[in-house]
């Protein structure tokens, strides 16, 4: 079943698999593993008492500054280990994360590293030229007009160390055209190819002849003749490839540093002497598993960076050439780890199933009598085959419902006399696995409504079917008992996180009219929020930053609330003092409404307008 391993709950939810030692679970709660650990529940509450309700996006920033200085410790080191002359610099592409309290934290604590900002819109170059710090590199890929290329031009005129990388022949025309017109300083130039090696995976279709960008070996010849006759061949210093995101297999990069290598290789014997840099673009993979044997990566970081700095010494060895500067764009890599999204559960669905909703007749058909005596009598011996009798139970009487010999309050005992069969024989037979129980749990999993939205705050899954851990915060020193599918709050039944029994998610049976419970969603700082859509004109969550001083004391800053709804309809081209004129003269002229509830409906309508979206709390028993 998967719970055998809680003794260790941080085994059960994969934490060792996934967590990069980013948190610890201690005392029966998920800690920041940093400075003072404190508590993710501990900080969600005190936001709550402040008023902060809904979902929470917690940002913590050392994390992300971990893994840029983590990736440049490994390439250095491998750099030492394969006497690699060549220098490793990176950027951070801004389409995986563009807000601020993401970029600027980032930035200013990687101030002393070779580590800037990658631009792919005229937007993200703005960005980057405000908040690369001096010195290091911007890089832009994408497709760029004459603007954008200009605002290139401006930027290297600031003092930037600026590489344009050309996406087609036409893109290389226009910097001459624009050399010509605005003079030195000309931003260095970089050629992205169009290498033969695919990628892997969702987004293999980056890599190969037939991917989006980069120019073929015939166009690379072609760039080449255009720099030689406009004498900018000085000017090209990089070459570019990207393969694709999350790489989870090794092999497709090895292959691509080979073509890229010996492509390079050629380009400075045609003449491109400050050809300097190879930029492998992203790709390096994050591990999003909770579970050993479903890896989302099979290989290690050390393994990459040998893998990369040993494949570019052998090549520019036998081909006689410079050993090139290493270049990676690895943002889901750096950003994923940093975000944890936090929501709570609002409703257990099968908690209606409870013996006070029971409405059991002096008389009851015979199976449902049956069924109430299971329930009585199941204990840990019988509990198998008691759960079975109850199934087959069910399925009698709900066709004898059909036939029409039992009415609506027999088949309502019949479904609650069931469930709480197979709660208790779920409980009953937890160490003892089988699939049998397996196959149960898959069939009547516990349904968790959650306060958030799937299409706001995990895209991705909706999207392309990726995974991301989840684990409660607290009571991870009491046995979960359910297995669980999340549901989120929108009207849309693709708002489900379903239970997988080949990655399961076990939580707890809690009343969450007596208590809070919380779900962490985590490795959720990579496109997620930049993805996110308004499904149901539900925004962004409220999110705060956690920084830790010199001493190891956490502070929670930069609160940035979610939208309110009058916000969030303004977003979309509504005119709101139209909408409130609408809403009161509606009010106004309504039979319904005695005329002293008027102002007190108005002032209520206005409290809600001036509310996110998100639910505040739910009881469907009411």
């Amino acid at each position: 079943m998967g719970l055998r391993s809680f003794s260790d709950p941080a085994k059960l939810y994969g934490l060792n698999v996934w967590g990069e030692r980013n948190f610890v679970v201690e005392d029966g709660v998920v800690k920041v593993n940093h400075g003072c650990k404190p508590s993710l529940v501990s900080i969600t509450k005190s936001l709550r008492e402040s008023g902060y309700k809904g979902p929470l996006l917690l940002r913590f920033p050392h994390m992300a500054a971990k893994n840029v200085r983590t990736l440049f410790e490994h390439f250095e080191r491998a750099k030492r280990e394969f006497g690699y002359s060549g220098k490793f610099k990176a950027v951070f592409p801004l389409k995986v994360n563009q807000f601020p309290g993401f970029i600027i934290p980032l930035m200013e604590a990687t101030k002393d590293l070779d580590y800037g900002l990658e631009a792919g819109s005229k937007g993200e170059l703005i960005l980057a030229m405000a908040y690369t710090n001096p010195g290091s590199p911007i890089t832009v890929n994408g497709f760029k007009d004459r603007e954008m290329i200009s605002i290139g031009f401006l930027a290297a005129k600031m003092g930037h160390n600026i590489t344009l990388t050309i996406e087609g022949i036409n893109e290389l025309e226009l910097i001459i055209k624009e050399a010509s017109r605005l003079g030195l300083p000309i931003p260095k130039i970089g050629l992205r190819i169009r290498l033969h090696t695919g990628g892997i995976g969702i987004w293999a279709k980056s890599g190969g002849y037939s991917s989006k960008f980069g120019l073929t070996s015939t166009e690379l010849l072609e760039a080449m003749e255009l720099l030689k006759k406009h004498n900018l061949t000085d000017m090209l210093s990089m070459i570019h490839f990207h393969i694709g995101s999350q790489m989870n297999n090794i092999s497709p990069l090895k292959r691509a540093i080979r073509e890229a290598g010996n492509i390079y290789a050629e380009l400075r014997k045609l003449g491109a002497k400050n050809l300097r840099a190879i930029n492998i673009g992203g790709g390096l993979a994050v591990e999003y598993s909770q579970k050993d044997d479903l890896s989302s990566r099979n290989y290690t970081l050390e393994e990459f960076t040998n893998d990369v700095v040993y494949l570019l010494k052998e090549i520019s060895s036998s081909k006689g050439v410079k050993e090139p500067t290493i270049f990676t764009e690895s943002g889901r890599f750096v950003a994923a780890d940093h975000a944890v999204l936090i929501a709570p559960v609002l409703e257990l669905f099968s908690q209606e199933y409870s013996e006070k909703s029971l409405s059991l007749k002096k008389d009851n058909p015979p199976l449902v009598q049956e069924l109430y005596d299971l329930y009585r009598s199941i204990n840990e011996k019988n509990a198998r085959e008691y759960l079975h009798d109850a199934l087959d139970h069910m399925e009698s009487l709900l066709t004898l419902f059909d036939l029409g010999y039992i009415d609506l309050t027999d088949r309502a005992n019949t479904e609650t006399l069931v469930h709480l069969i197979i709660r208790r024989s779920i409980e009953l037979l937890r160490d003892k696995p089988s699939q049998e129980i397996k196959d149960v749990l898959e069939r009547v999993q516990e349904r968790y409504l959650v306060n958030f939205s799937l299409f706001q705050s995990l895209p991705d899954y909706w999207g392309l079917g990726q995974s991301f851990p989840v684990m409660p915060l607290d009571r991870l020193n009491i046995r979960p008992t359910r297995s669980a599918s999340l549901w989120d709050i929108t009207c849309d039944s693709d708002g489900e996180i379903a239970f997988n029994i080949d990655n399961p998610l076990y939580l707890h049976d809690v009343d969450v009219e007596k208590e809070e419970y919380f779900l962490g969603f985590f490795k959720v700082g990579a496109y997620q929020e930049v993805l996110g859509m308004r499904h149901n004109l539900f925004t962004h969550p409220t999110e705060a930053t956690v920084n830790f001083d010199e001493d190891g004391n956490f502070m929670v800053e930069n609160i940035v609330e979610a939208q309110n709804i009058l916000d969030v309809l303004e977003d979309f081209d509504y005119d709101t003092k139209e909408i409130e004129r609408r809403i009161r003269q509606h009010i106004e002229e309504s039979s319904t409404i005695a005329e002293e509830e008027r102002k007190e409906i108005l002032g209520e309508l206005y409290l809600y307008l001036s509310e996110n979206g998100y639910l505040r709390t739910i009881n469907f028993n009411e």
